[in-house]
């Protein structure tokens, strides 16, 4: 079934725009770096930091009423089943643009991106609020600038969308959706500031790295499958 979802007959193109790969790489290091080093200097805390404090002490009454219904609808864009409802529809369109690739890229990338969230939050041991919830980094964050890149990356490869201008878009796609989810989790109290950049850096490195992955494997398996073609009709 995954071979199937990654090739067909006429293969579209790759989920990583050549023109973007550069790029991506590095940010992807970058990203990589300081959720490392956000980790290191927060690890077993369980109070906001000085860079905490300078945007706000978190608190469950951080923001009063019609705003806290607008940060609680953004909040549950990250939860279960409002996550699982935007990945659906992100895969149904993709298949209804006969692009299995950018498909499998979706729940890949977010998966792999809320995983990886998860396994750091083990691994870090920062909480809120009590002993029992782990903060850093955020995952709500992390999936939404995940899936914000996923869906920026494929109008850009569909596109045909040139260095600046897909560069742009990728980069307003992450900042806009990441920052609309991280006001709403640290308006909630549900997590610090210095979460959610660990959240968003958590989605930069680990969605160029996926959309490379699914290319390079899905580009294997076609020239397998074309050379068993070849071979069959020898």
């Amino acid at each position: 079934m995954f071979r199937a979802c990654l090739y067909a007959e006429n293969p579209a193109p790759g989920v990583l725009p050549p023109a973007l790969r550069a790029w991506l790489g590095l940010t992807s290091v970058l990203g990589t770096l300081v959720v490392a080093v956000l980790g290191v200097l927060y690890a077993g805390h369980g109070e906001p930091g000085r860079v905490d404090r300078w945007f706000v002490d978190p608190t469950a009454d951080s923001v009063r009423p019609p705003w806290r219904n607008v940060a609680l609808a953004t909040d549950f864009l990250g939860e279960p089943a409002g996550a699982a409802a935007l990945v659906v529809a992100a895969v149904t369109v993709c298949l209804l643009l006969r692009w299995p690739r950018a498909a499998v890229l979706v729940v890949a990338g977010a998966g792999l991106t809320v995983g990886t969230a998860t396994l750091i939050k083990q691994v870090v041991g920062r909480t809120i609020h009590g002993a029992g919830n782990l903060s850093y980094p955020s995952g709500h964050a992390a999936f939404v600038t995940a899936l914000a890149l996923v869906v920026a990356l494929l109008a850009t490869g569909r596109l045909g969308l040139g260095r600046s201008a897909g560069t742009s878009l990728v980069l307003a796609a992450a900042l806009v959706f990441g920052a609309a989810m991280g006001w709403a989790q640290v308006a909630l109290g549900a997590h610090y500031p210095t979460d959610v950049l660990g959240g968003w850096c958590t989605a930069l490195a680990v969605v160029p790295a996926t959309a490379w992955l699914v290319d390079r494997t899905a580009d294997r398996l076609a020239d397998r499958t074309a050379d068993a073609d070849r071979r069959e009709r020898r």
